[in-house]
């Protein structure tokens, strides 16, 4: 598949829906994607037709994470992405997966979104949840450190205690509990997800343009001041030298185990 085709891109109505196109991979993150996904966004984000951003993942999944067949293979180009730690100054240096925007991006979480998955979760703005949606931080289960703000973010969305329990135990959180713990805004039948999303992206798209930047902006700002911004850069610093020492070897071996567990607590 050639790097533009792991990202579909479609604006209407002031909001571009952004889909990760690799179902039968369960949308896992591989070089090309980590490449096509951040050029897609910015491009949206730039773009003056549209007021609101919409991601998601093609079916069955919205993420399955880092592609730890390419992980394991040692093929993965991690330097430009950020994740892991990278090697990238730059990369390391931005915050999330994303990079800076100024437009709110909808999260239409249609399925798993595990490791990887969920820190793109978590670099959006809210999430719309199908029923189907799975959530489930394996990081520690792979053997690598998050990259990608999640230490910082997970407590911020759920709670510390709770952050902690899905990071230490590797465990699944179902669209329900994902509800009740405020990781998600909204769950809705699986066949609703893209309309209830693209319904409040169109109902931002409504708005002072500037105006909702401005807010958005603002919470961020202050979150980095309440949460202190040293702690994205403490996490940039533990992922980087992890990443020193990293076996990718390892990570093939314990990959059909961590496939296999995933999957008996996916029902």
């Amino acid at each position: 598949m050639a790097e533009a085709d792991v990202v579909l891109v479609e604006v209407a109505d002031g909001v571009a829906t952004i889909t990760l196109n690799r179902p039968d991979a369960r949308n896992a993150l591989s070089t090309d994607l980590l490449r096509a996904l951040p050029r897609a966004l910015a491009e949206a984000d730039a773009d003056p037709d549209v007021a609101a951003m919409v991601l998601t993942g093609a079916d069955p999944a919205f993420c399955a994470g880092l592609d730890l067949r390419q992980v394991g293979s040692g093929s993965l180009d991690l330097g430009g992405s950020g994740a892991a730690g990278g090697t990238d100054e730059a990369a390391r240096s931005r915050r999330g997966p994303f990079g800076a925007r100024t437009k709110p991006l909808i999260g239409a979480v249609n399925g798993p979104a595990v490791t990887g998955g969920l820190e793109l979760a978590l670099a959006c703005d809210f999430l719309i949840a199908s029923e189907r949606a799975r959530f489930a931080d394996t990081h520690a289960r792979v053997g690598i450190q998050p990259g990608w703000g999640l230490t910082v973010l997970l407590p911020q969305w759920i709670g510390l205690p709770r952050a902690r329990q899905m990071s230490v135990t590797g465990n699944f959180v179902d669209a329900d509990t994902a509800l009740r713990w405020g990781l998600v805004n909204q769950v809705v039948a699986h066949d609703d997800l893209m309309p209830t999303a693209l319904g409040l992206a169109r109902d931002v798209a409504s708005n002072d343009g500037p105006a909702v930047q401005r807010i958005l902006r603002t919470y961020r700002e202050g979150i980095s001041e309440l949460s202190g911004a040293d702690a994205w850069a403490m996490e940039a610093r533990v992922a980087a030298d992890w990443q020193r020492d990293f076996d990718p070897g390892e990570v093939a071996r314990r990959r059909e185990a961590i496939q296999s567990r995933g999957r008996s607590q996916q029902g």
